[in-house]
């Protein structure tokens, strides 16, 4: 498989793959497709494809309602209005009654300089790590974004990933197989130490 350096871009590609393997698959998006890459999976699938509008709340709901369902929805939005704005459904439609619903964080962090403070989210991975029974995961590259995109295909509960912006290097080890919770070591040195 060929890796582009954009983590968004590998999303797209790596969630249109994962529709094709799995009818159970669908997207969710909030008024911001090109951003958060979906319209690639929206191509393909527009039956399975859900354009909510600027409405996280309603849209996340709505995921809640497909998960139990039995479908997989993949809900996208930027980060900071995927933590932000959907916080009381993320609670209580989806994490308390731990339902199977992915959100795509996008232009997380300081990686959406271009459109100022309001769309910037340092605070994300706080507001989702308090969620009673919600897996936060922040891949490193383009590479880890695609192998996390495939294990939360038959992973069990609510969990958010968030998405870099930009273009970055690639440091995932191509040989190392993803599993979420495994630590991955990038690479060894002596010049920071943890004391447990």
């Amino acid at each position: 498989m060929e890796y582009d350096k954009n983590p968004r871009e590998a999303w797209g590609r790596a969630l249109l793959a994962l529709g094709q393997r799995n009818p159970n698959v669908v997207a969710l998006e909030a008024d911001l497709g090109k951003s958060t890459r979906s319209v690639i999976f929206r191509e393909k699938f527009p039956e399975r494809h859900f354009e909510m509008g600027i409405a996280e709340q309603n849209m996340t709901a709505t995921a809640a309602g497909m998960a139990l369902a039995g479908k997989i929805p993949f809900v996208h939005s930027f980060a900071v209005f995927a933590s932000g704005r959907a916080y009381d459904q993320l609670r209580n439609a989806v994490c308390i009654p731990n339902l199977n619903v992915r959100i795509c964080g996008s232009s997380s962090g300081l990686s959406d300089f271009g459109d100022g403070k309001t769309h910037q989210a340092v605070e994300d991975i706080a507001i989702m790590r308090a969620l009673p029974n919600m897996t936060v995961l922040c891949p490193v590259d383009s590479i880890e974004t695609a192998w996390m995109v495939d294990a939360l295909e038959t992973y069990v509960g609510p969990a958010y990933i968030r998405v870099n912006r930009n273009d970055l290097p690639f440091l995932y080890p191509l040989d190392e197989p993803y599993r979420i919770g495994k630590i991955t070591v990038l690479s060894d040195g002596q010049d920071a130490r943890l004391k447990c």
